[in-house]
């Protein structure tokens, strides 16, 4: 068991990110990672669906593995607890939006979160939002194009500037101190986000608290690896698993 791989999972080659800080924080891990890249973006999807998408590649990836990461903040809304229902002897861990640290850091602030339109209508963020936004303004900002321009491994283009500047039209207008990147394919469009709401405005995301977690819960269960690890990635298209390569391989 111990030597199983810790499968990582995607609507497409945003996970990648999450990846990243795994394999930094568990290095001699065995990683595969999958991105359904043939069904991005999941978040302008209807709910039935990404469920249906989630489980059903949950449980091909759950056979070999002796954990998932769900580095899908809409999965991990949509389906993450029912298959910890489904699975309760497997480590199942769901990545969602950094809006604790952001509010730890800001606690009266004006913080801006960029999703996908599901994720920000689903009762897990409703919860998020109970539990830590009490003292600040959280601003809402859906921004169901993003995905599609890190799919295509545009990262810093003018559209995409445009795309980010419209997502975030609300909180532009009223002024933020952070924003929280709600979907792993944002990391990617950092420089671009950063182009449009300046220098000023601390970027959160949730990678780093991810990989903590898995890797308490992996140690917690007498896991872990010692040793050098291997990396098997997979895309549901076969040309997107060169960019999850590129995009692995890059200083952002």
């Amino acid at each position: 068991m111990m030597n199983r791989p810790i499968a990582v999972f995607d609507s497409g080659v945003g996970g990648v990110s999450v990846l990243r800080a795994l394999r930094k924080s568990m290095p001699a891990e065995n990683f595969v990672y999958f991105g359904d890249s043939e069904n991005a973006p999941y978040g302008s999807r209807p709910y039935e669906e990404i469920r249906e998408l989630t489980i059903r590649h949950a449980q091909r990836l759950l056979d070999e593995a002796k954990a998932l990461v769900i580095a899908c903040n809409t999965a991990t809304s949509v389906a993450a607890q029912e298959l910890r229902e489904m699975y309760p002897q497997h480590i199942i861990i769901g990545i969602e939006p950094a809006l604790k640290p952001a509010v730890e850091r800001f606690p009266e602030g004006r913080i801006a979160v960029m999703a996908t339109e599901t994720t920000l209508r689903e009762r897990k963020f409703e919860e998020l939002m109970r539990l830590c936004g009490r003292s600040c303004h959280i601003i809402r900002c859906p921004c169901p194009e993003l995905v599609s321009f890190v799919e295509r491994g545009e990262l810093d283009s003018e559209d995409a500037r445009s795309a980010i500047a419209k997502g975030l039209m609300p909180a532009l207008e009223s002024g933020m101190d952070a924003i929280v990147l709600g979907c792993t394919h944002y990391p990617f469009l950092k420089k671009a986000i950063r182009a449009v709401v300046g220098e000023n405005v601390q970027i959160f995301d949730g990678a780093e608290g991810t990989a903590k977690e898995t890797q308490r819960r992996i140690s917690h269960a007498g896991l872990l690896r010692e040793g050098e690890g291997t990396l098997l990635l997979t895309n549901s298209l076969e040309p997107m698993a060169k960019l999850s390569e590129t995009l692995l391989n890059m200083n952002c």
